[in-house]
């Protein structure tokens, strides 16, 4: 079973929530999304396990829940090692945006999507990932990206990409 803390707009924890349990409209849990770009310009993508019940097969960034207790910097190192294996360290990277959400695909999701970017140049060895969440990655540009996007093999919820979209240089502020 998964907690997590249950915020209001101003950031504040006002109680908790189980994962897969209907969210309240008072209540909105904590996001991560982490774009890793290495000195090359290219970002690390990652393909969905088979297995997973939303999106499975579907291209993303790494990304996931902040659990209850946890800051959203602290998740963002987590997600990265337990999906694909990478140690990173907070000096890495940095917060490039905040976005909430009330509503995806017509179900009340009640998210706030704290977005990172990193920077990282090592070897991603998916066999030292903590979970089996990830079945496959790759390092791509912004062209390569947009046509995952354009296609429909990408996971649609993601809105950071519209920021990464309209940034004409493909490079995150």
């Amino acid at each position: 079973m998964e907690i997590w803390d249950l915020y209001n707009l101003n950031n504040e924890v006002i109680g908790e929530h189980i994962r897969g349990e209907e969210m309240p409209e008072e209540g909105y849990h904590l996001v991560v999304h982490i774009w890793i770009r290495n000195s090359k310009g290219q970002y690390l993508m990652t393909k969905r396990s088979a297995k997973k019940k939303t999106y499975p097969l579907m291209w993303e960034c790494v990304g996931g829940s902040v659990l209850k207790g946890e800051k959203s910097l602290e998740a963002a190192i987590r997600e990265v090692q337990e999906e694909v294996g990478i140690i990173l360290s907070p000096e890495q990277g940095r917060k490039i945006l905040t976005q909430v959400r009330d509503y995806a695909g017509g179900k009340r999701v009640n998210d706030i999507n704290d977005i990172y970017l990193f920077s990282y140049d090592g070897l991603i060895l998916l066999s030292e990932a903590l979970t089996d969440e990830v079945a496959e990655d790759a390092w791509m540009n912004r062209e390569e990206i947009l046509s995952l996007y354009h296609s429909g093999k990408m996971v649609s919820v993601i809105k950071d990409l519209s920021y990464f979209v309209e940034n004409e240089s493909g490079e995150f502020l």
